[in-house]
């Protein structure tokens, strides 16, 4: 009887696992289904068109307004300074006389050979005159004579204009023994003294006699790299600071773009009109300039999240049908979370906002 008993036990031992079995395979099928739907379901949103605003901060120079090197014209030596670094001085102000003894002989020269010249015009002026008061009556003088006078005279007369001619060129060398300033500014550089000499760069003097800065007003430069220098304007202002004047902020109002990038930095050249009345900005200084961008309008603008950085390129997953796409993009500038991307989009394309690999292009999106 103890066996019969054991195998029917063993009987229904099977006959309960199967009903277990039946009864939960069902209930962890649905289980698991429900976890897979909830590891693809993502948050989308509708791709719109804005307008991303930044700034860029990029270091400048200030420079002079104007700057000129004045060299002397002619060789000679220093007569005497009549101004010295750190002077402000007027436009067509005296800064300094020369003296050349060869230009005081060179301009009596002239001066002789003018006097002489006037003086042989006039000889064969009075001649021709004469003559052709004479040839009024018939038979006094011969045609010939009186047209080789009125040869001579034509010919003195342009020999007299060449006297007058030599005469102004060497008396204008000799108004180069004046140095004035040109503009108006401070003298930043002196590099002569009394009885120095001088002459034009490379023959008298390496260095300049002065060098001239318009200071009340400067140049603030900088180079914008080429990725921003769509977003330049004439019409942004821009905010600097300087290391000397902690704690004070400047702005200025974009005045001048190159139109060219450089070759080598690949940058285009900015500048910025500065008003400096008090001169507490100096020409050399470095400014830390904050240049405001405006962004396109035409241009999508996604968060930064929704960008997928990938070892195959750079994506945005759009959702069509349920279903998830990697839409290849390229992306512009950043700010506020926010980047401009661009790529073969819509306007109103539903776009998932945190975009991750685990969701592989094709597959299935709640």
């Amino acid at each position: 009887m103890n066996k019969p008993s054991l195998t029917t036990a063993i009987l229904h031992v099977a006959a309960l696992t199967l009903i277990l079995q039946a009864c939960s395979s069902p209930k962890a099928g649905e289980a698991n289904k429900d976890q897979s739907d909830k590891a693809v379901a993502q948050e989308t949103f509708s791709l719109q068109k804005g307008q991303l605003s930044s700034s860029l901060q990029i270091p400048g120079e200030l420079v002079a307004y104007q700057q000129v090197d004045l060299y002397a014209k002619v060789n000679s030596f220093i007569k005497k300074l009549y101004v010295d670094i750190g002077d402000e001085v007027k436009a067509g102000q005296l800064l300094a006389v020369m003296e050349a003894p060869e230009l005081s002989s060179q301009l009596a020269g002239a001066e002789s050979r003018l006097n002489s010249q006037e003086a042989v015009y006039l000889s064969s002026k009075a001649t021709y005159s004469r003559l052709l008061e004479t040839s009024k009556t018939p038979g006094t003088v011969s045609q010939n004579d009186l047209d080789m006078a009125f040869a001579k005279q034509k010919s003195d007369l342009a020999q007299l204009q060449a006297a007058k001619a030599a005469y102004r060129e060497v008396g204008d060398n000799r108004n180069y023994l004046l140095i004035r300033a040109p503009f108006s500014g401070i003298i930043s550089a002196r590099n002569v003294s009394a009885g120095a000499y001088v002459g034009p760069s490379g023959k008298g003097s390496e260095l300049p006699v002065f060098t001239l800065q318009e200071q009340k007003k400067l140049r603030l430069a900088v180079s914008v790299p080429e990725a921003y220098s769509g977003s330049l304007s004439s019409k942004n202002t821009v905010s600097f600071t300087v290391n000397a004047l902690p704690g004070r902020n400047f702005t200025a109002r974009i005045s001048r773009l190159s139109g060219a990038l450089d070759s080598r930095l690949r940058s285009q050249r900015t500048e910025m009109d500065v008003i400096n009345t008090d001169k507490k900005l100096l020409p050399g200084m470095i400014a830390e300039v904050t240049i405001p961008l405006t962004g396109n309008a035409s241009t999508f603008v996604v968060p930064s999240k929704a960008v997928l950085n990938s070892t195959t390129g750079i994506f945005v997953i759009k959702v069509i049908n349920n279903k998830a796409k990697w839409v290849p993009v390229k992306t512009g500038r950043q700010a506020d979370d926010k980047t401009e991307i661009f790529g073969e989009l819509t306007e109103g394309d539903s776009i998932i906002k945190t975009a991750t690999e685990e969701i592989r292009d094709g597959s299935d999106v709640n």
